[in-house]
């Protein structure tokens, strides 16, 4: 690679396909990697769970991947057919691309992958920027979409110009030139609810090796989400300096009056890693996605057992 819109050098590059690595291994089921092309560039995705199980497509957000989400959604995988997309422009396994945030590019790509995968319609998960893009689909394609699940999403709303400078993007601009424990615990601190673990030092890298990209996207209207009647559920961070959670379900309510919402207490924009916070959100998806799929979750999540203790069946 000899320039890339996406990653500051191939050592960069490197670096981060690494963590992907790491995050992989760590998956308690069986994936399969899959390529499939779109009008914007290759596109990777990782698919787990029952072969005849309903499908669940997942979108990560900012600079994560598919093995960053697909650990954090491991109750999941023992019920559903889960494709995990590696968003295009923010993700090292996808092509080195950027998408216009206007307009309907991002749509139109998810629309190009759910083809290449054979889904005509699926239950429909995005993360934050994630989030952002499942919106798009849900303005621009919304019969492709079953049920729609929104975990602290972008696009929705925006937090406090002054607690977004002092909190991120100050401590951000510090590490970035100036690397330091220090540095990357402040920055940490005003993102993660979970201060320490594998995140934590994939972030310190992130924060170093990308080009980053961080256009706020268009906020959606009203009108432009008033084809989306399909049912959805929406999370928001009640400490979510980007999103802020309260003004987030608001908004939700006037954009989506059908919607589900769910304020998680006690959370920054990324919540929780541990098993305890992923089984009860997962199960709470679950009872939202409905059907036997539901039951199982929420069994695993009262037993305490991780998906690969469980039994599954197809």
């Amino acid at each position: 690679m000899t320039s890339s819109i996406m990653f500051r050098s191939p050592e960069a590059r490197a670096r981060i396909a690494a963590w992907f690595d790491r995050f992989h291994e760590t998956l308690p089921v069986p994936t399969r990697s899959r390529e499939v092309s779109t009008r914007f560039g290759e596109t990777h995705v990782l698919v787990a769970g029952p072969e005849h199980a309903p499908p669940l497509v997942c979108l990560h957000g900012a600079l994560a991947s598919s093995a960053h989400l697909l650990g954090e959604l491991a109750p999941l995988l023992t019920r559903y057919r889960v494709h995990a997309v590696d968003v295009i422009g923010q993700s090292v396994k996808s092509a080195d691309v950027r998408l216009p945030i206007d307009g309907p590019a991002y749509a139109e790509w998810l629309t190009d992958v759910l083809d290449a995968l054979g889904l005509a319609r699926a239950h429909l998960l995005g993360v934050s920027w994630g989030g952002f893009a499942a919106v798009r689909m849900a303005q621009v394609a919304p019969a492709r979409i079953d049920k729609l699940v929104l975990i602290v999403p972008a696009a929705l709303v925006s937090g406090s110009a002054w607690q977004g400078l002092t909190r991120i993007a100050i401590p951000m601009a510090l590490y970035r030139a100036f690397p330091s424990e220090a540095r990357l615990a402040r920055l940490v601190s005003g993102l993660f609810s979970t201060q320490d673990g594998p995140w934590r030092a994939y972030l310190g890298d992130a924060i170093l090796s990308y080009r980053l990209d961080f256009r706020p996207p268009p906020l959606a209207t009203p009108a432009s989400l008033a084809g989306f009647t399909r049912p959805a559920l929406v999370f928001g961070a009640d400490d979510d300096v980007s999103f802020p959670g309260a003004k987030l379900l608001a908004r939700v309510k006037e954009l989506l009056p059908h919607a589900e919402t769910e304020l998680l207490e006690g959370c920054r924009h990324s919540p929780p890693t541990d098993d305890a916070f992923r089984a009860r959100l997962c199960a709470r998806i679950a009872r939202f996605l409905g059907g036997d799929a539901a039951t199982d979750v929420a069994g695993v999540a009262r037993r305490g057992l991780t998906p690969s203790e469980s039994p599954s069946t197809t």
